[in-house]
């Protein structure tokens, strides 16, 4: 569980995901890189056909929905989307600013329209904004003791004091921290942390999970993760070595 305001609500059990549709792959790069960098999950779709099939298929906090599109348009996207009883917050992305299409956009759905180009500052507040206002059944500050993490503006205190993490860090508190005192496999953190399959050989969880548990110690003087030998981590909860 987590807390807003004091208020105990059930979490999302999954980190913070946006799904970019937009045809111009530079655009979708320069769009990817600058929410990744920032410490969300990031998918990408190529056209309105890939983009339902995605939406259908995993759960996200965001759709960035370009307005033209091969194969089906944003417009008819976001239509679909809504008929299904999909309430995923959309923003559409678009180079036309014309009036009548700002209206054929929210009409078909969207939560909130930007016009290309725009300053990535504006997309991340728009995104922040959205969030906000739609998700209502999601947890947006996660604490554990001393540990709070906020969701939405991406910063992370332990006793009131900033605690300066990669965003990959980030990521990596964040779900142990939505799945407190469960143990998390390392196959589960690389796939929802680095979108990766899992590779034997690689330790870059262990290397990581390292990072993360050094900065939490020096914070606090106590290990708060805990080494499942063999399996994975362990946040918060009874020490599953007791």
């Amino acid at each position: 569980m987590g807390f807003i305001g004091g208020r105990e609500l059930p979490l999302y059990d999954h980190a913070m995901r946006i799904l970019v549709v937009e045809d111009d792959r530079k655009v979708a790069g320069f769009i990817a890189q600058g929410l990744r960098e920032e410490g969300y999950v990031v998918d990408h779709a190529p056209d309105g056909d890939e983009a339902t099939t995605l939406a259908h298929v995993n759960e996200y906090d965001v759709i960035l929905l370009d307005l033209m599109l091969p194969k089906k348009n944003g417009l008819q996207v976001a239509a679909e989307l809504r008929r299904e009883g999909r309430h995923t917050p959309i923003i559409m992305l678009t180079a036309r600013d014309a009036t009548e299409d700002v209206v054929r956009g929210l009409n078909a759905g969207a939560d909130d329209y930007l016009a290309k180009p725009f300053k990535f500052d504006e997309l991340l507040a728009r995104v922040r904004a959205v969030v906000r206002r739609g998700g209502a059944g999601r947890t947006e500050v996660l604490v554990d003791g001393p540990v709070h993490l906020d969701r939405l503006k991406h910063r992370v205190k332990v006793a009131g004091k900033p605690l300066d993490l990669t965003p990959r860090e980030f990521r990596l508190l964040e779900h142990l921290l939505l799945h407190r005192g469960e143990v998390v496999r390392r196959t589960e953190l690389l796939e929802k942390v680095w979108d990766m399959t899992f590779d034997p050989e690689t330790n870059v969880v262990d290397v990581h999970v390292a990072n993360l548990r050094r900065k939490l110690r020096e914070a606090t003087n106590v290990d708060l993760i805990y080494t499942v030998r063999g399996i994975g981590y362990q946040l918060g909860g009874e020490s599953p070595l007791d």
